[in-house]
């Protein structure tokens, strides 16, 4: 289908055709709820566009079955023996510091911090995400060094700001533990211990933290009485006025891909260069990863470098447009704010109804009990 894209400057709303029919109309409560609740995403409203978005689109719904690698298979016991290394601290310089740390199954697997803190109280520079449903993230961190959950569990172990320790010394704390050897000859056939076992095993316990199907996925697979009629309203300017449907989309809420959205802090203090310090790409200045919204309303705080305490904060800054990029513009990185920010010109009762939405997005308090740590 070929869309037109029209930017109406007056009202800062952006606005999508599909052949000549405008499908930005006023609807009311009862029909959002029968279109969105109906259960047939075919039914509902045309969602607002940039070209930028277009692309590899994917509506928002509910999660599929999560999928395992070819070459980490799903195992129960691997399973297990992940869940005891994610909690034990004996993977870190120091023997206190585990992935519990930044990821508590007590914070939604965040740590309610606005940047974390790990080998002797040394704080990094960007927002520990939510571990909860990574098994559908396709690139890892805020600049998406880790291909994959295998790759992603190698960083922390050796990062001197975190868990400060080789893995070489990881590998031989792990297999000096007697407790240790039955689990690793359950999940992989023998009890020999190497850093390919520990990532693997990390990787599968966290391929299994999905959360259940939230209020939003039952409205949406058909309960038409799962939302309220704020939050109805909500998920429609979620996907047409607001034009957060840009970003967030997929089940997973996030498009997966990276984006500038003016908060480089170019030059000044906070400063960091996102995905450019990955590829070296001038273009890719300021870029970071579309977070998930699921569980949203129990991560703050919010954006890569934790600044914003609250949603209403991060709405308000996206109803702006987000700020200007500021410094000198001579300078060959200054970056290049995305296209797709516009102001948005949303009343108070958009913003209670978008804030509503997001909190439809939260299952429940998705806790776990430490489990008790094999011993030498």
């Amino acid at each position: 289908m070929k869309y037109v894209l029209v930017i109406f400057a007056t009202l800062g709303i952006l606005y999508s055709f599909s052949g000549t029919e405008k499908i930005d109309r006023t609807y009311s409560a009862i029909d959002l709820r029968e279109l969105y609740g109906s259960g047939d995403p075919g039914r509902w409203p045309q969602a607002h566009l940039f070209d930028e978005a277009i692309e590899g689109f994917q509506d928002i719904g509910p999660l599929p079955k999560p999928a395992f690698p070819k070459d980490n298979p799903y195992s129960k016991e691997k399973e297990e023996l992940g869940k005891m290394l994610f909690f034990d601290p004996r993977l870190s310089g120091s023997g206190q510091i585990s992935c519990t740390n930044c990821h508590d199954p007590e914070m939604m697997w965040a740590d309610g911090r606005r940047v974390s803190f790990g080998h002797d109280k040394q704080t990094g520079t960007r927002n520990a995400p939510t571990v909860l449903n990574i098994v559908y993230a396709t690139q890892l961190f805020w600049d998406g060094r880790a291909k994959d959950l295998e790759a992603q569990a190698k960083f922390p172990i050796e990062n001197p700001l975190e868990m400060n320790i080789h893995s070489r010394l990881a590998v031989r704390r792990i297999a000096k533990i007697e407790g240790y050897k039955d689990l690793f000859k359950a999940a992989f056939g023998d009890s020999k211990v190497n850093e390919d076992r520990i990532v693997k095993a990390i990787a599968t316990f966290e391929r299994s933290l999905v959360s259940p199907p939230s209020r939003f996925d039952k409205f949406v697979s058909g309960q038409k009485n799962a939302l309220s009629d704020s939050e109805v309203r909500g998920l429609h300017l979620f996907r047409t006025k607001a034009n957060c449907i840009n970003c967030h989309n997929t089940p997973y809420f996030s498009d997966q891909k990276f984006h500038n959205l003016g908060l480089t802090y170019f030059g000044r203090e906070y400063q960091d260069l996102g995905l450019y310090e990955i590829t070296k790409k001038k273009e890719d200045v300021g870029k970071f990863k579309t977070p998930t919204l699921r569980e949203v309303s129990n991560t703050a705080p919010y954006m890569h470098n934790g600044l914003f305490p609250n949603i209403r904060g991060v709405l308000n800054m996206y109803n702006a447009g987000m700020p200007d990029e500021k410094g000198n513009k001579e300078d060959p990185l200054f970056p290049k704010k995305s296209g797709m920010l516009t102001t948005l010109n949303l009343s108070e009762e958009d913003f209670v109804d978008i804030e509503n939405f997001l909190t439809s997005l939260h299952s429940y308090k998705y806790k776990m009990r430490a489990p008790v740590l094999p011993t030498k």
